[in-house]
């Protein structure tokens, strides 16, 4: 289980949202490359990075930022925010990122992901955002009538490996993760699962491991770290259980 370093991205900035309402941004660093190369040295084994503004506006806008911070780190990077497209994905993976993660489309063009596994297989992730057990998309903006679980049995018959799960009414918030929701995404879905939002402490981390679900592959952690309530060496080393 992989701890693993948010850093979302808005004008050029390293950013935190709450809720993921834009107009609620938190700008914590100016230099995004600046940034990863400090959670890489904190000995980190994979980067989550998210072009905000692409999500917003379903199309990529920090390219060349992530080209930089892939230039100047030498553990895999994610990406995801506005990638609606091959050509997009096959731009990102050119440029020597690790993985590209899928969001809206995955509701909005299911081939699209089926061809992208077929053409990246391991290399494409799906997010999966719940409000209310129900997907959020575009930026979190419109719920749609499907619930995540389904959406995850239909992304395993696709060919999708793993997911991203967030439960944004916890994204940003401290407020702990929805152990129950990923327990459950965890144990039926047949996916690697990811697990994203809510993340205030070590104790949220030990929570999450003590659910002992091999199914979870990694927590993604953004505000904890940036607010300084979670020390990214030492959660390595505890939940990691590496130095």
């Amino acid at each position: 289980m992989l701890i693993i370093p948010a850093i979302d991205l808005h004008q050029g900035a390293c950013v935190r949202l709450h809720q993921g309402r834009l107009e609620a941004a938190t700008i914590y660093h100016h230099d995004p490359v600046e940034m990863a190369q400090t959670w890489a040295a904190c000995g980190a084994k994979r980067l989550h990075l998210v072009d905000l503004d692409g999500a917003f506006q379903g199309k990529p806008t920090h390219m060349e930022i992530v080209k930089e911070m892939v230039q100047n780190l030498t553990i895999p990077v994610e990406i995801g925010g506005g990638i609606r497209g091959l050509e997009t994905i096959a731009a990102y993976l050119e440029a020597g990122v690790a993985y590209v993660i899928l969001g809206s489309v995955a509701i909005e063009d299911p081939q699209l992901v089926k061809e992208a596994c077929r053409l990246y297989p391991g290399q494409i992730i799906v997010g999966i955002d719940a409000k209310d057990g129900r997907v959020a998309i575009k930026g979190w903006v419109d719920v749609v009538a499907k619930t995540a679980l389904e959406l995850a049995g239909e992304l395993a018959d696709l060919g999708v490996r793993e997911i991203i799960y967030t439960d944004i009414s916890r994204d940003g918030t401290l407020a702990g993760p929805n152990l129950e929701a990923l327990k459950e995404m965890a144990q039926k879905s047949g996916l690697e699962v990811i697990a994203s939002g809510g993340i205030a402490n070590m104790a949220d981390l030990l929570a999450i491991r003590d659910l002992k679900l091999t199914a979870i592959s990694g927590i993604i952690t953004g505000k904890a770290l940036y607010d300084q309530k979670l020390d990214l060496r030492e959660a390595i080393r505890i939940i990691e259980g590496v130095a």
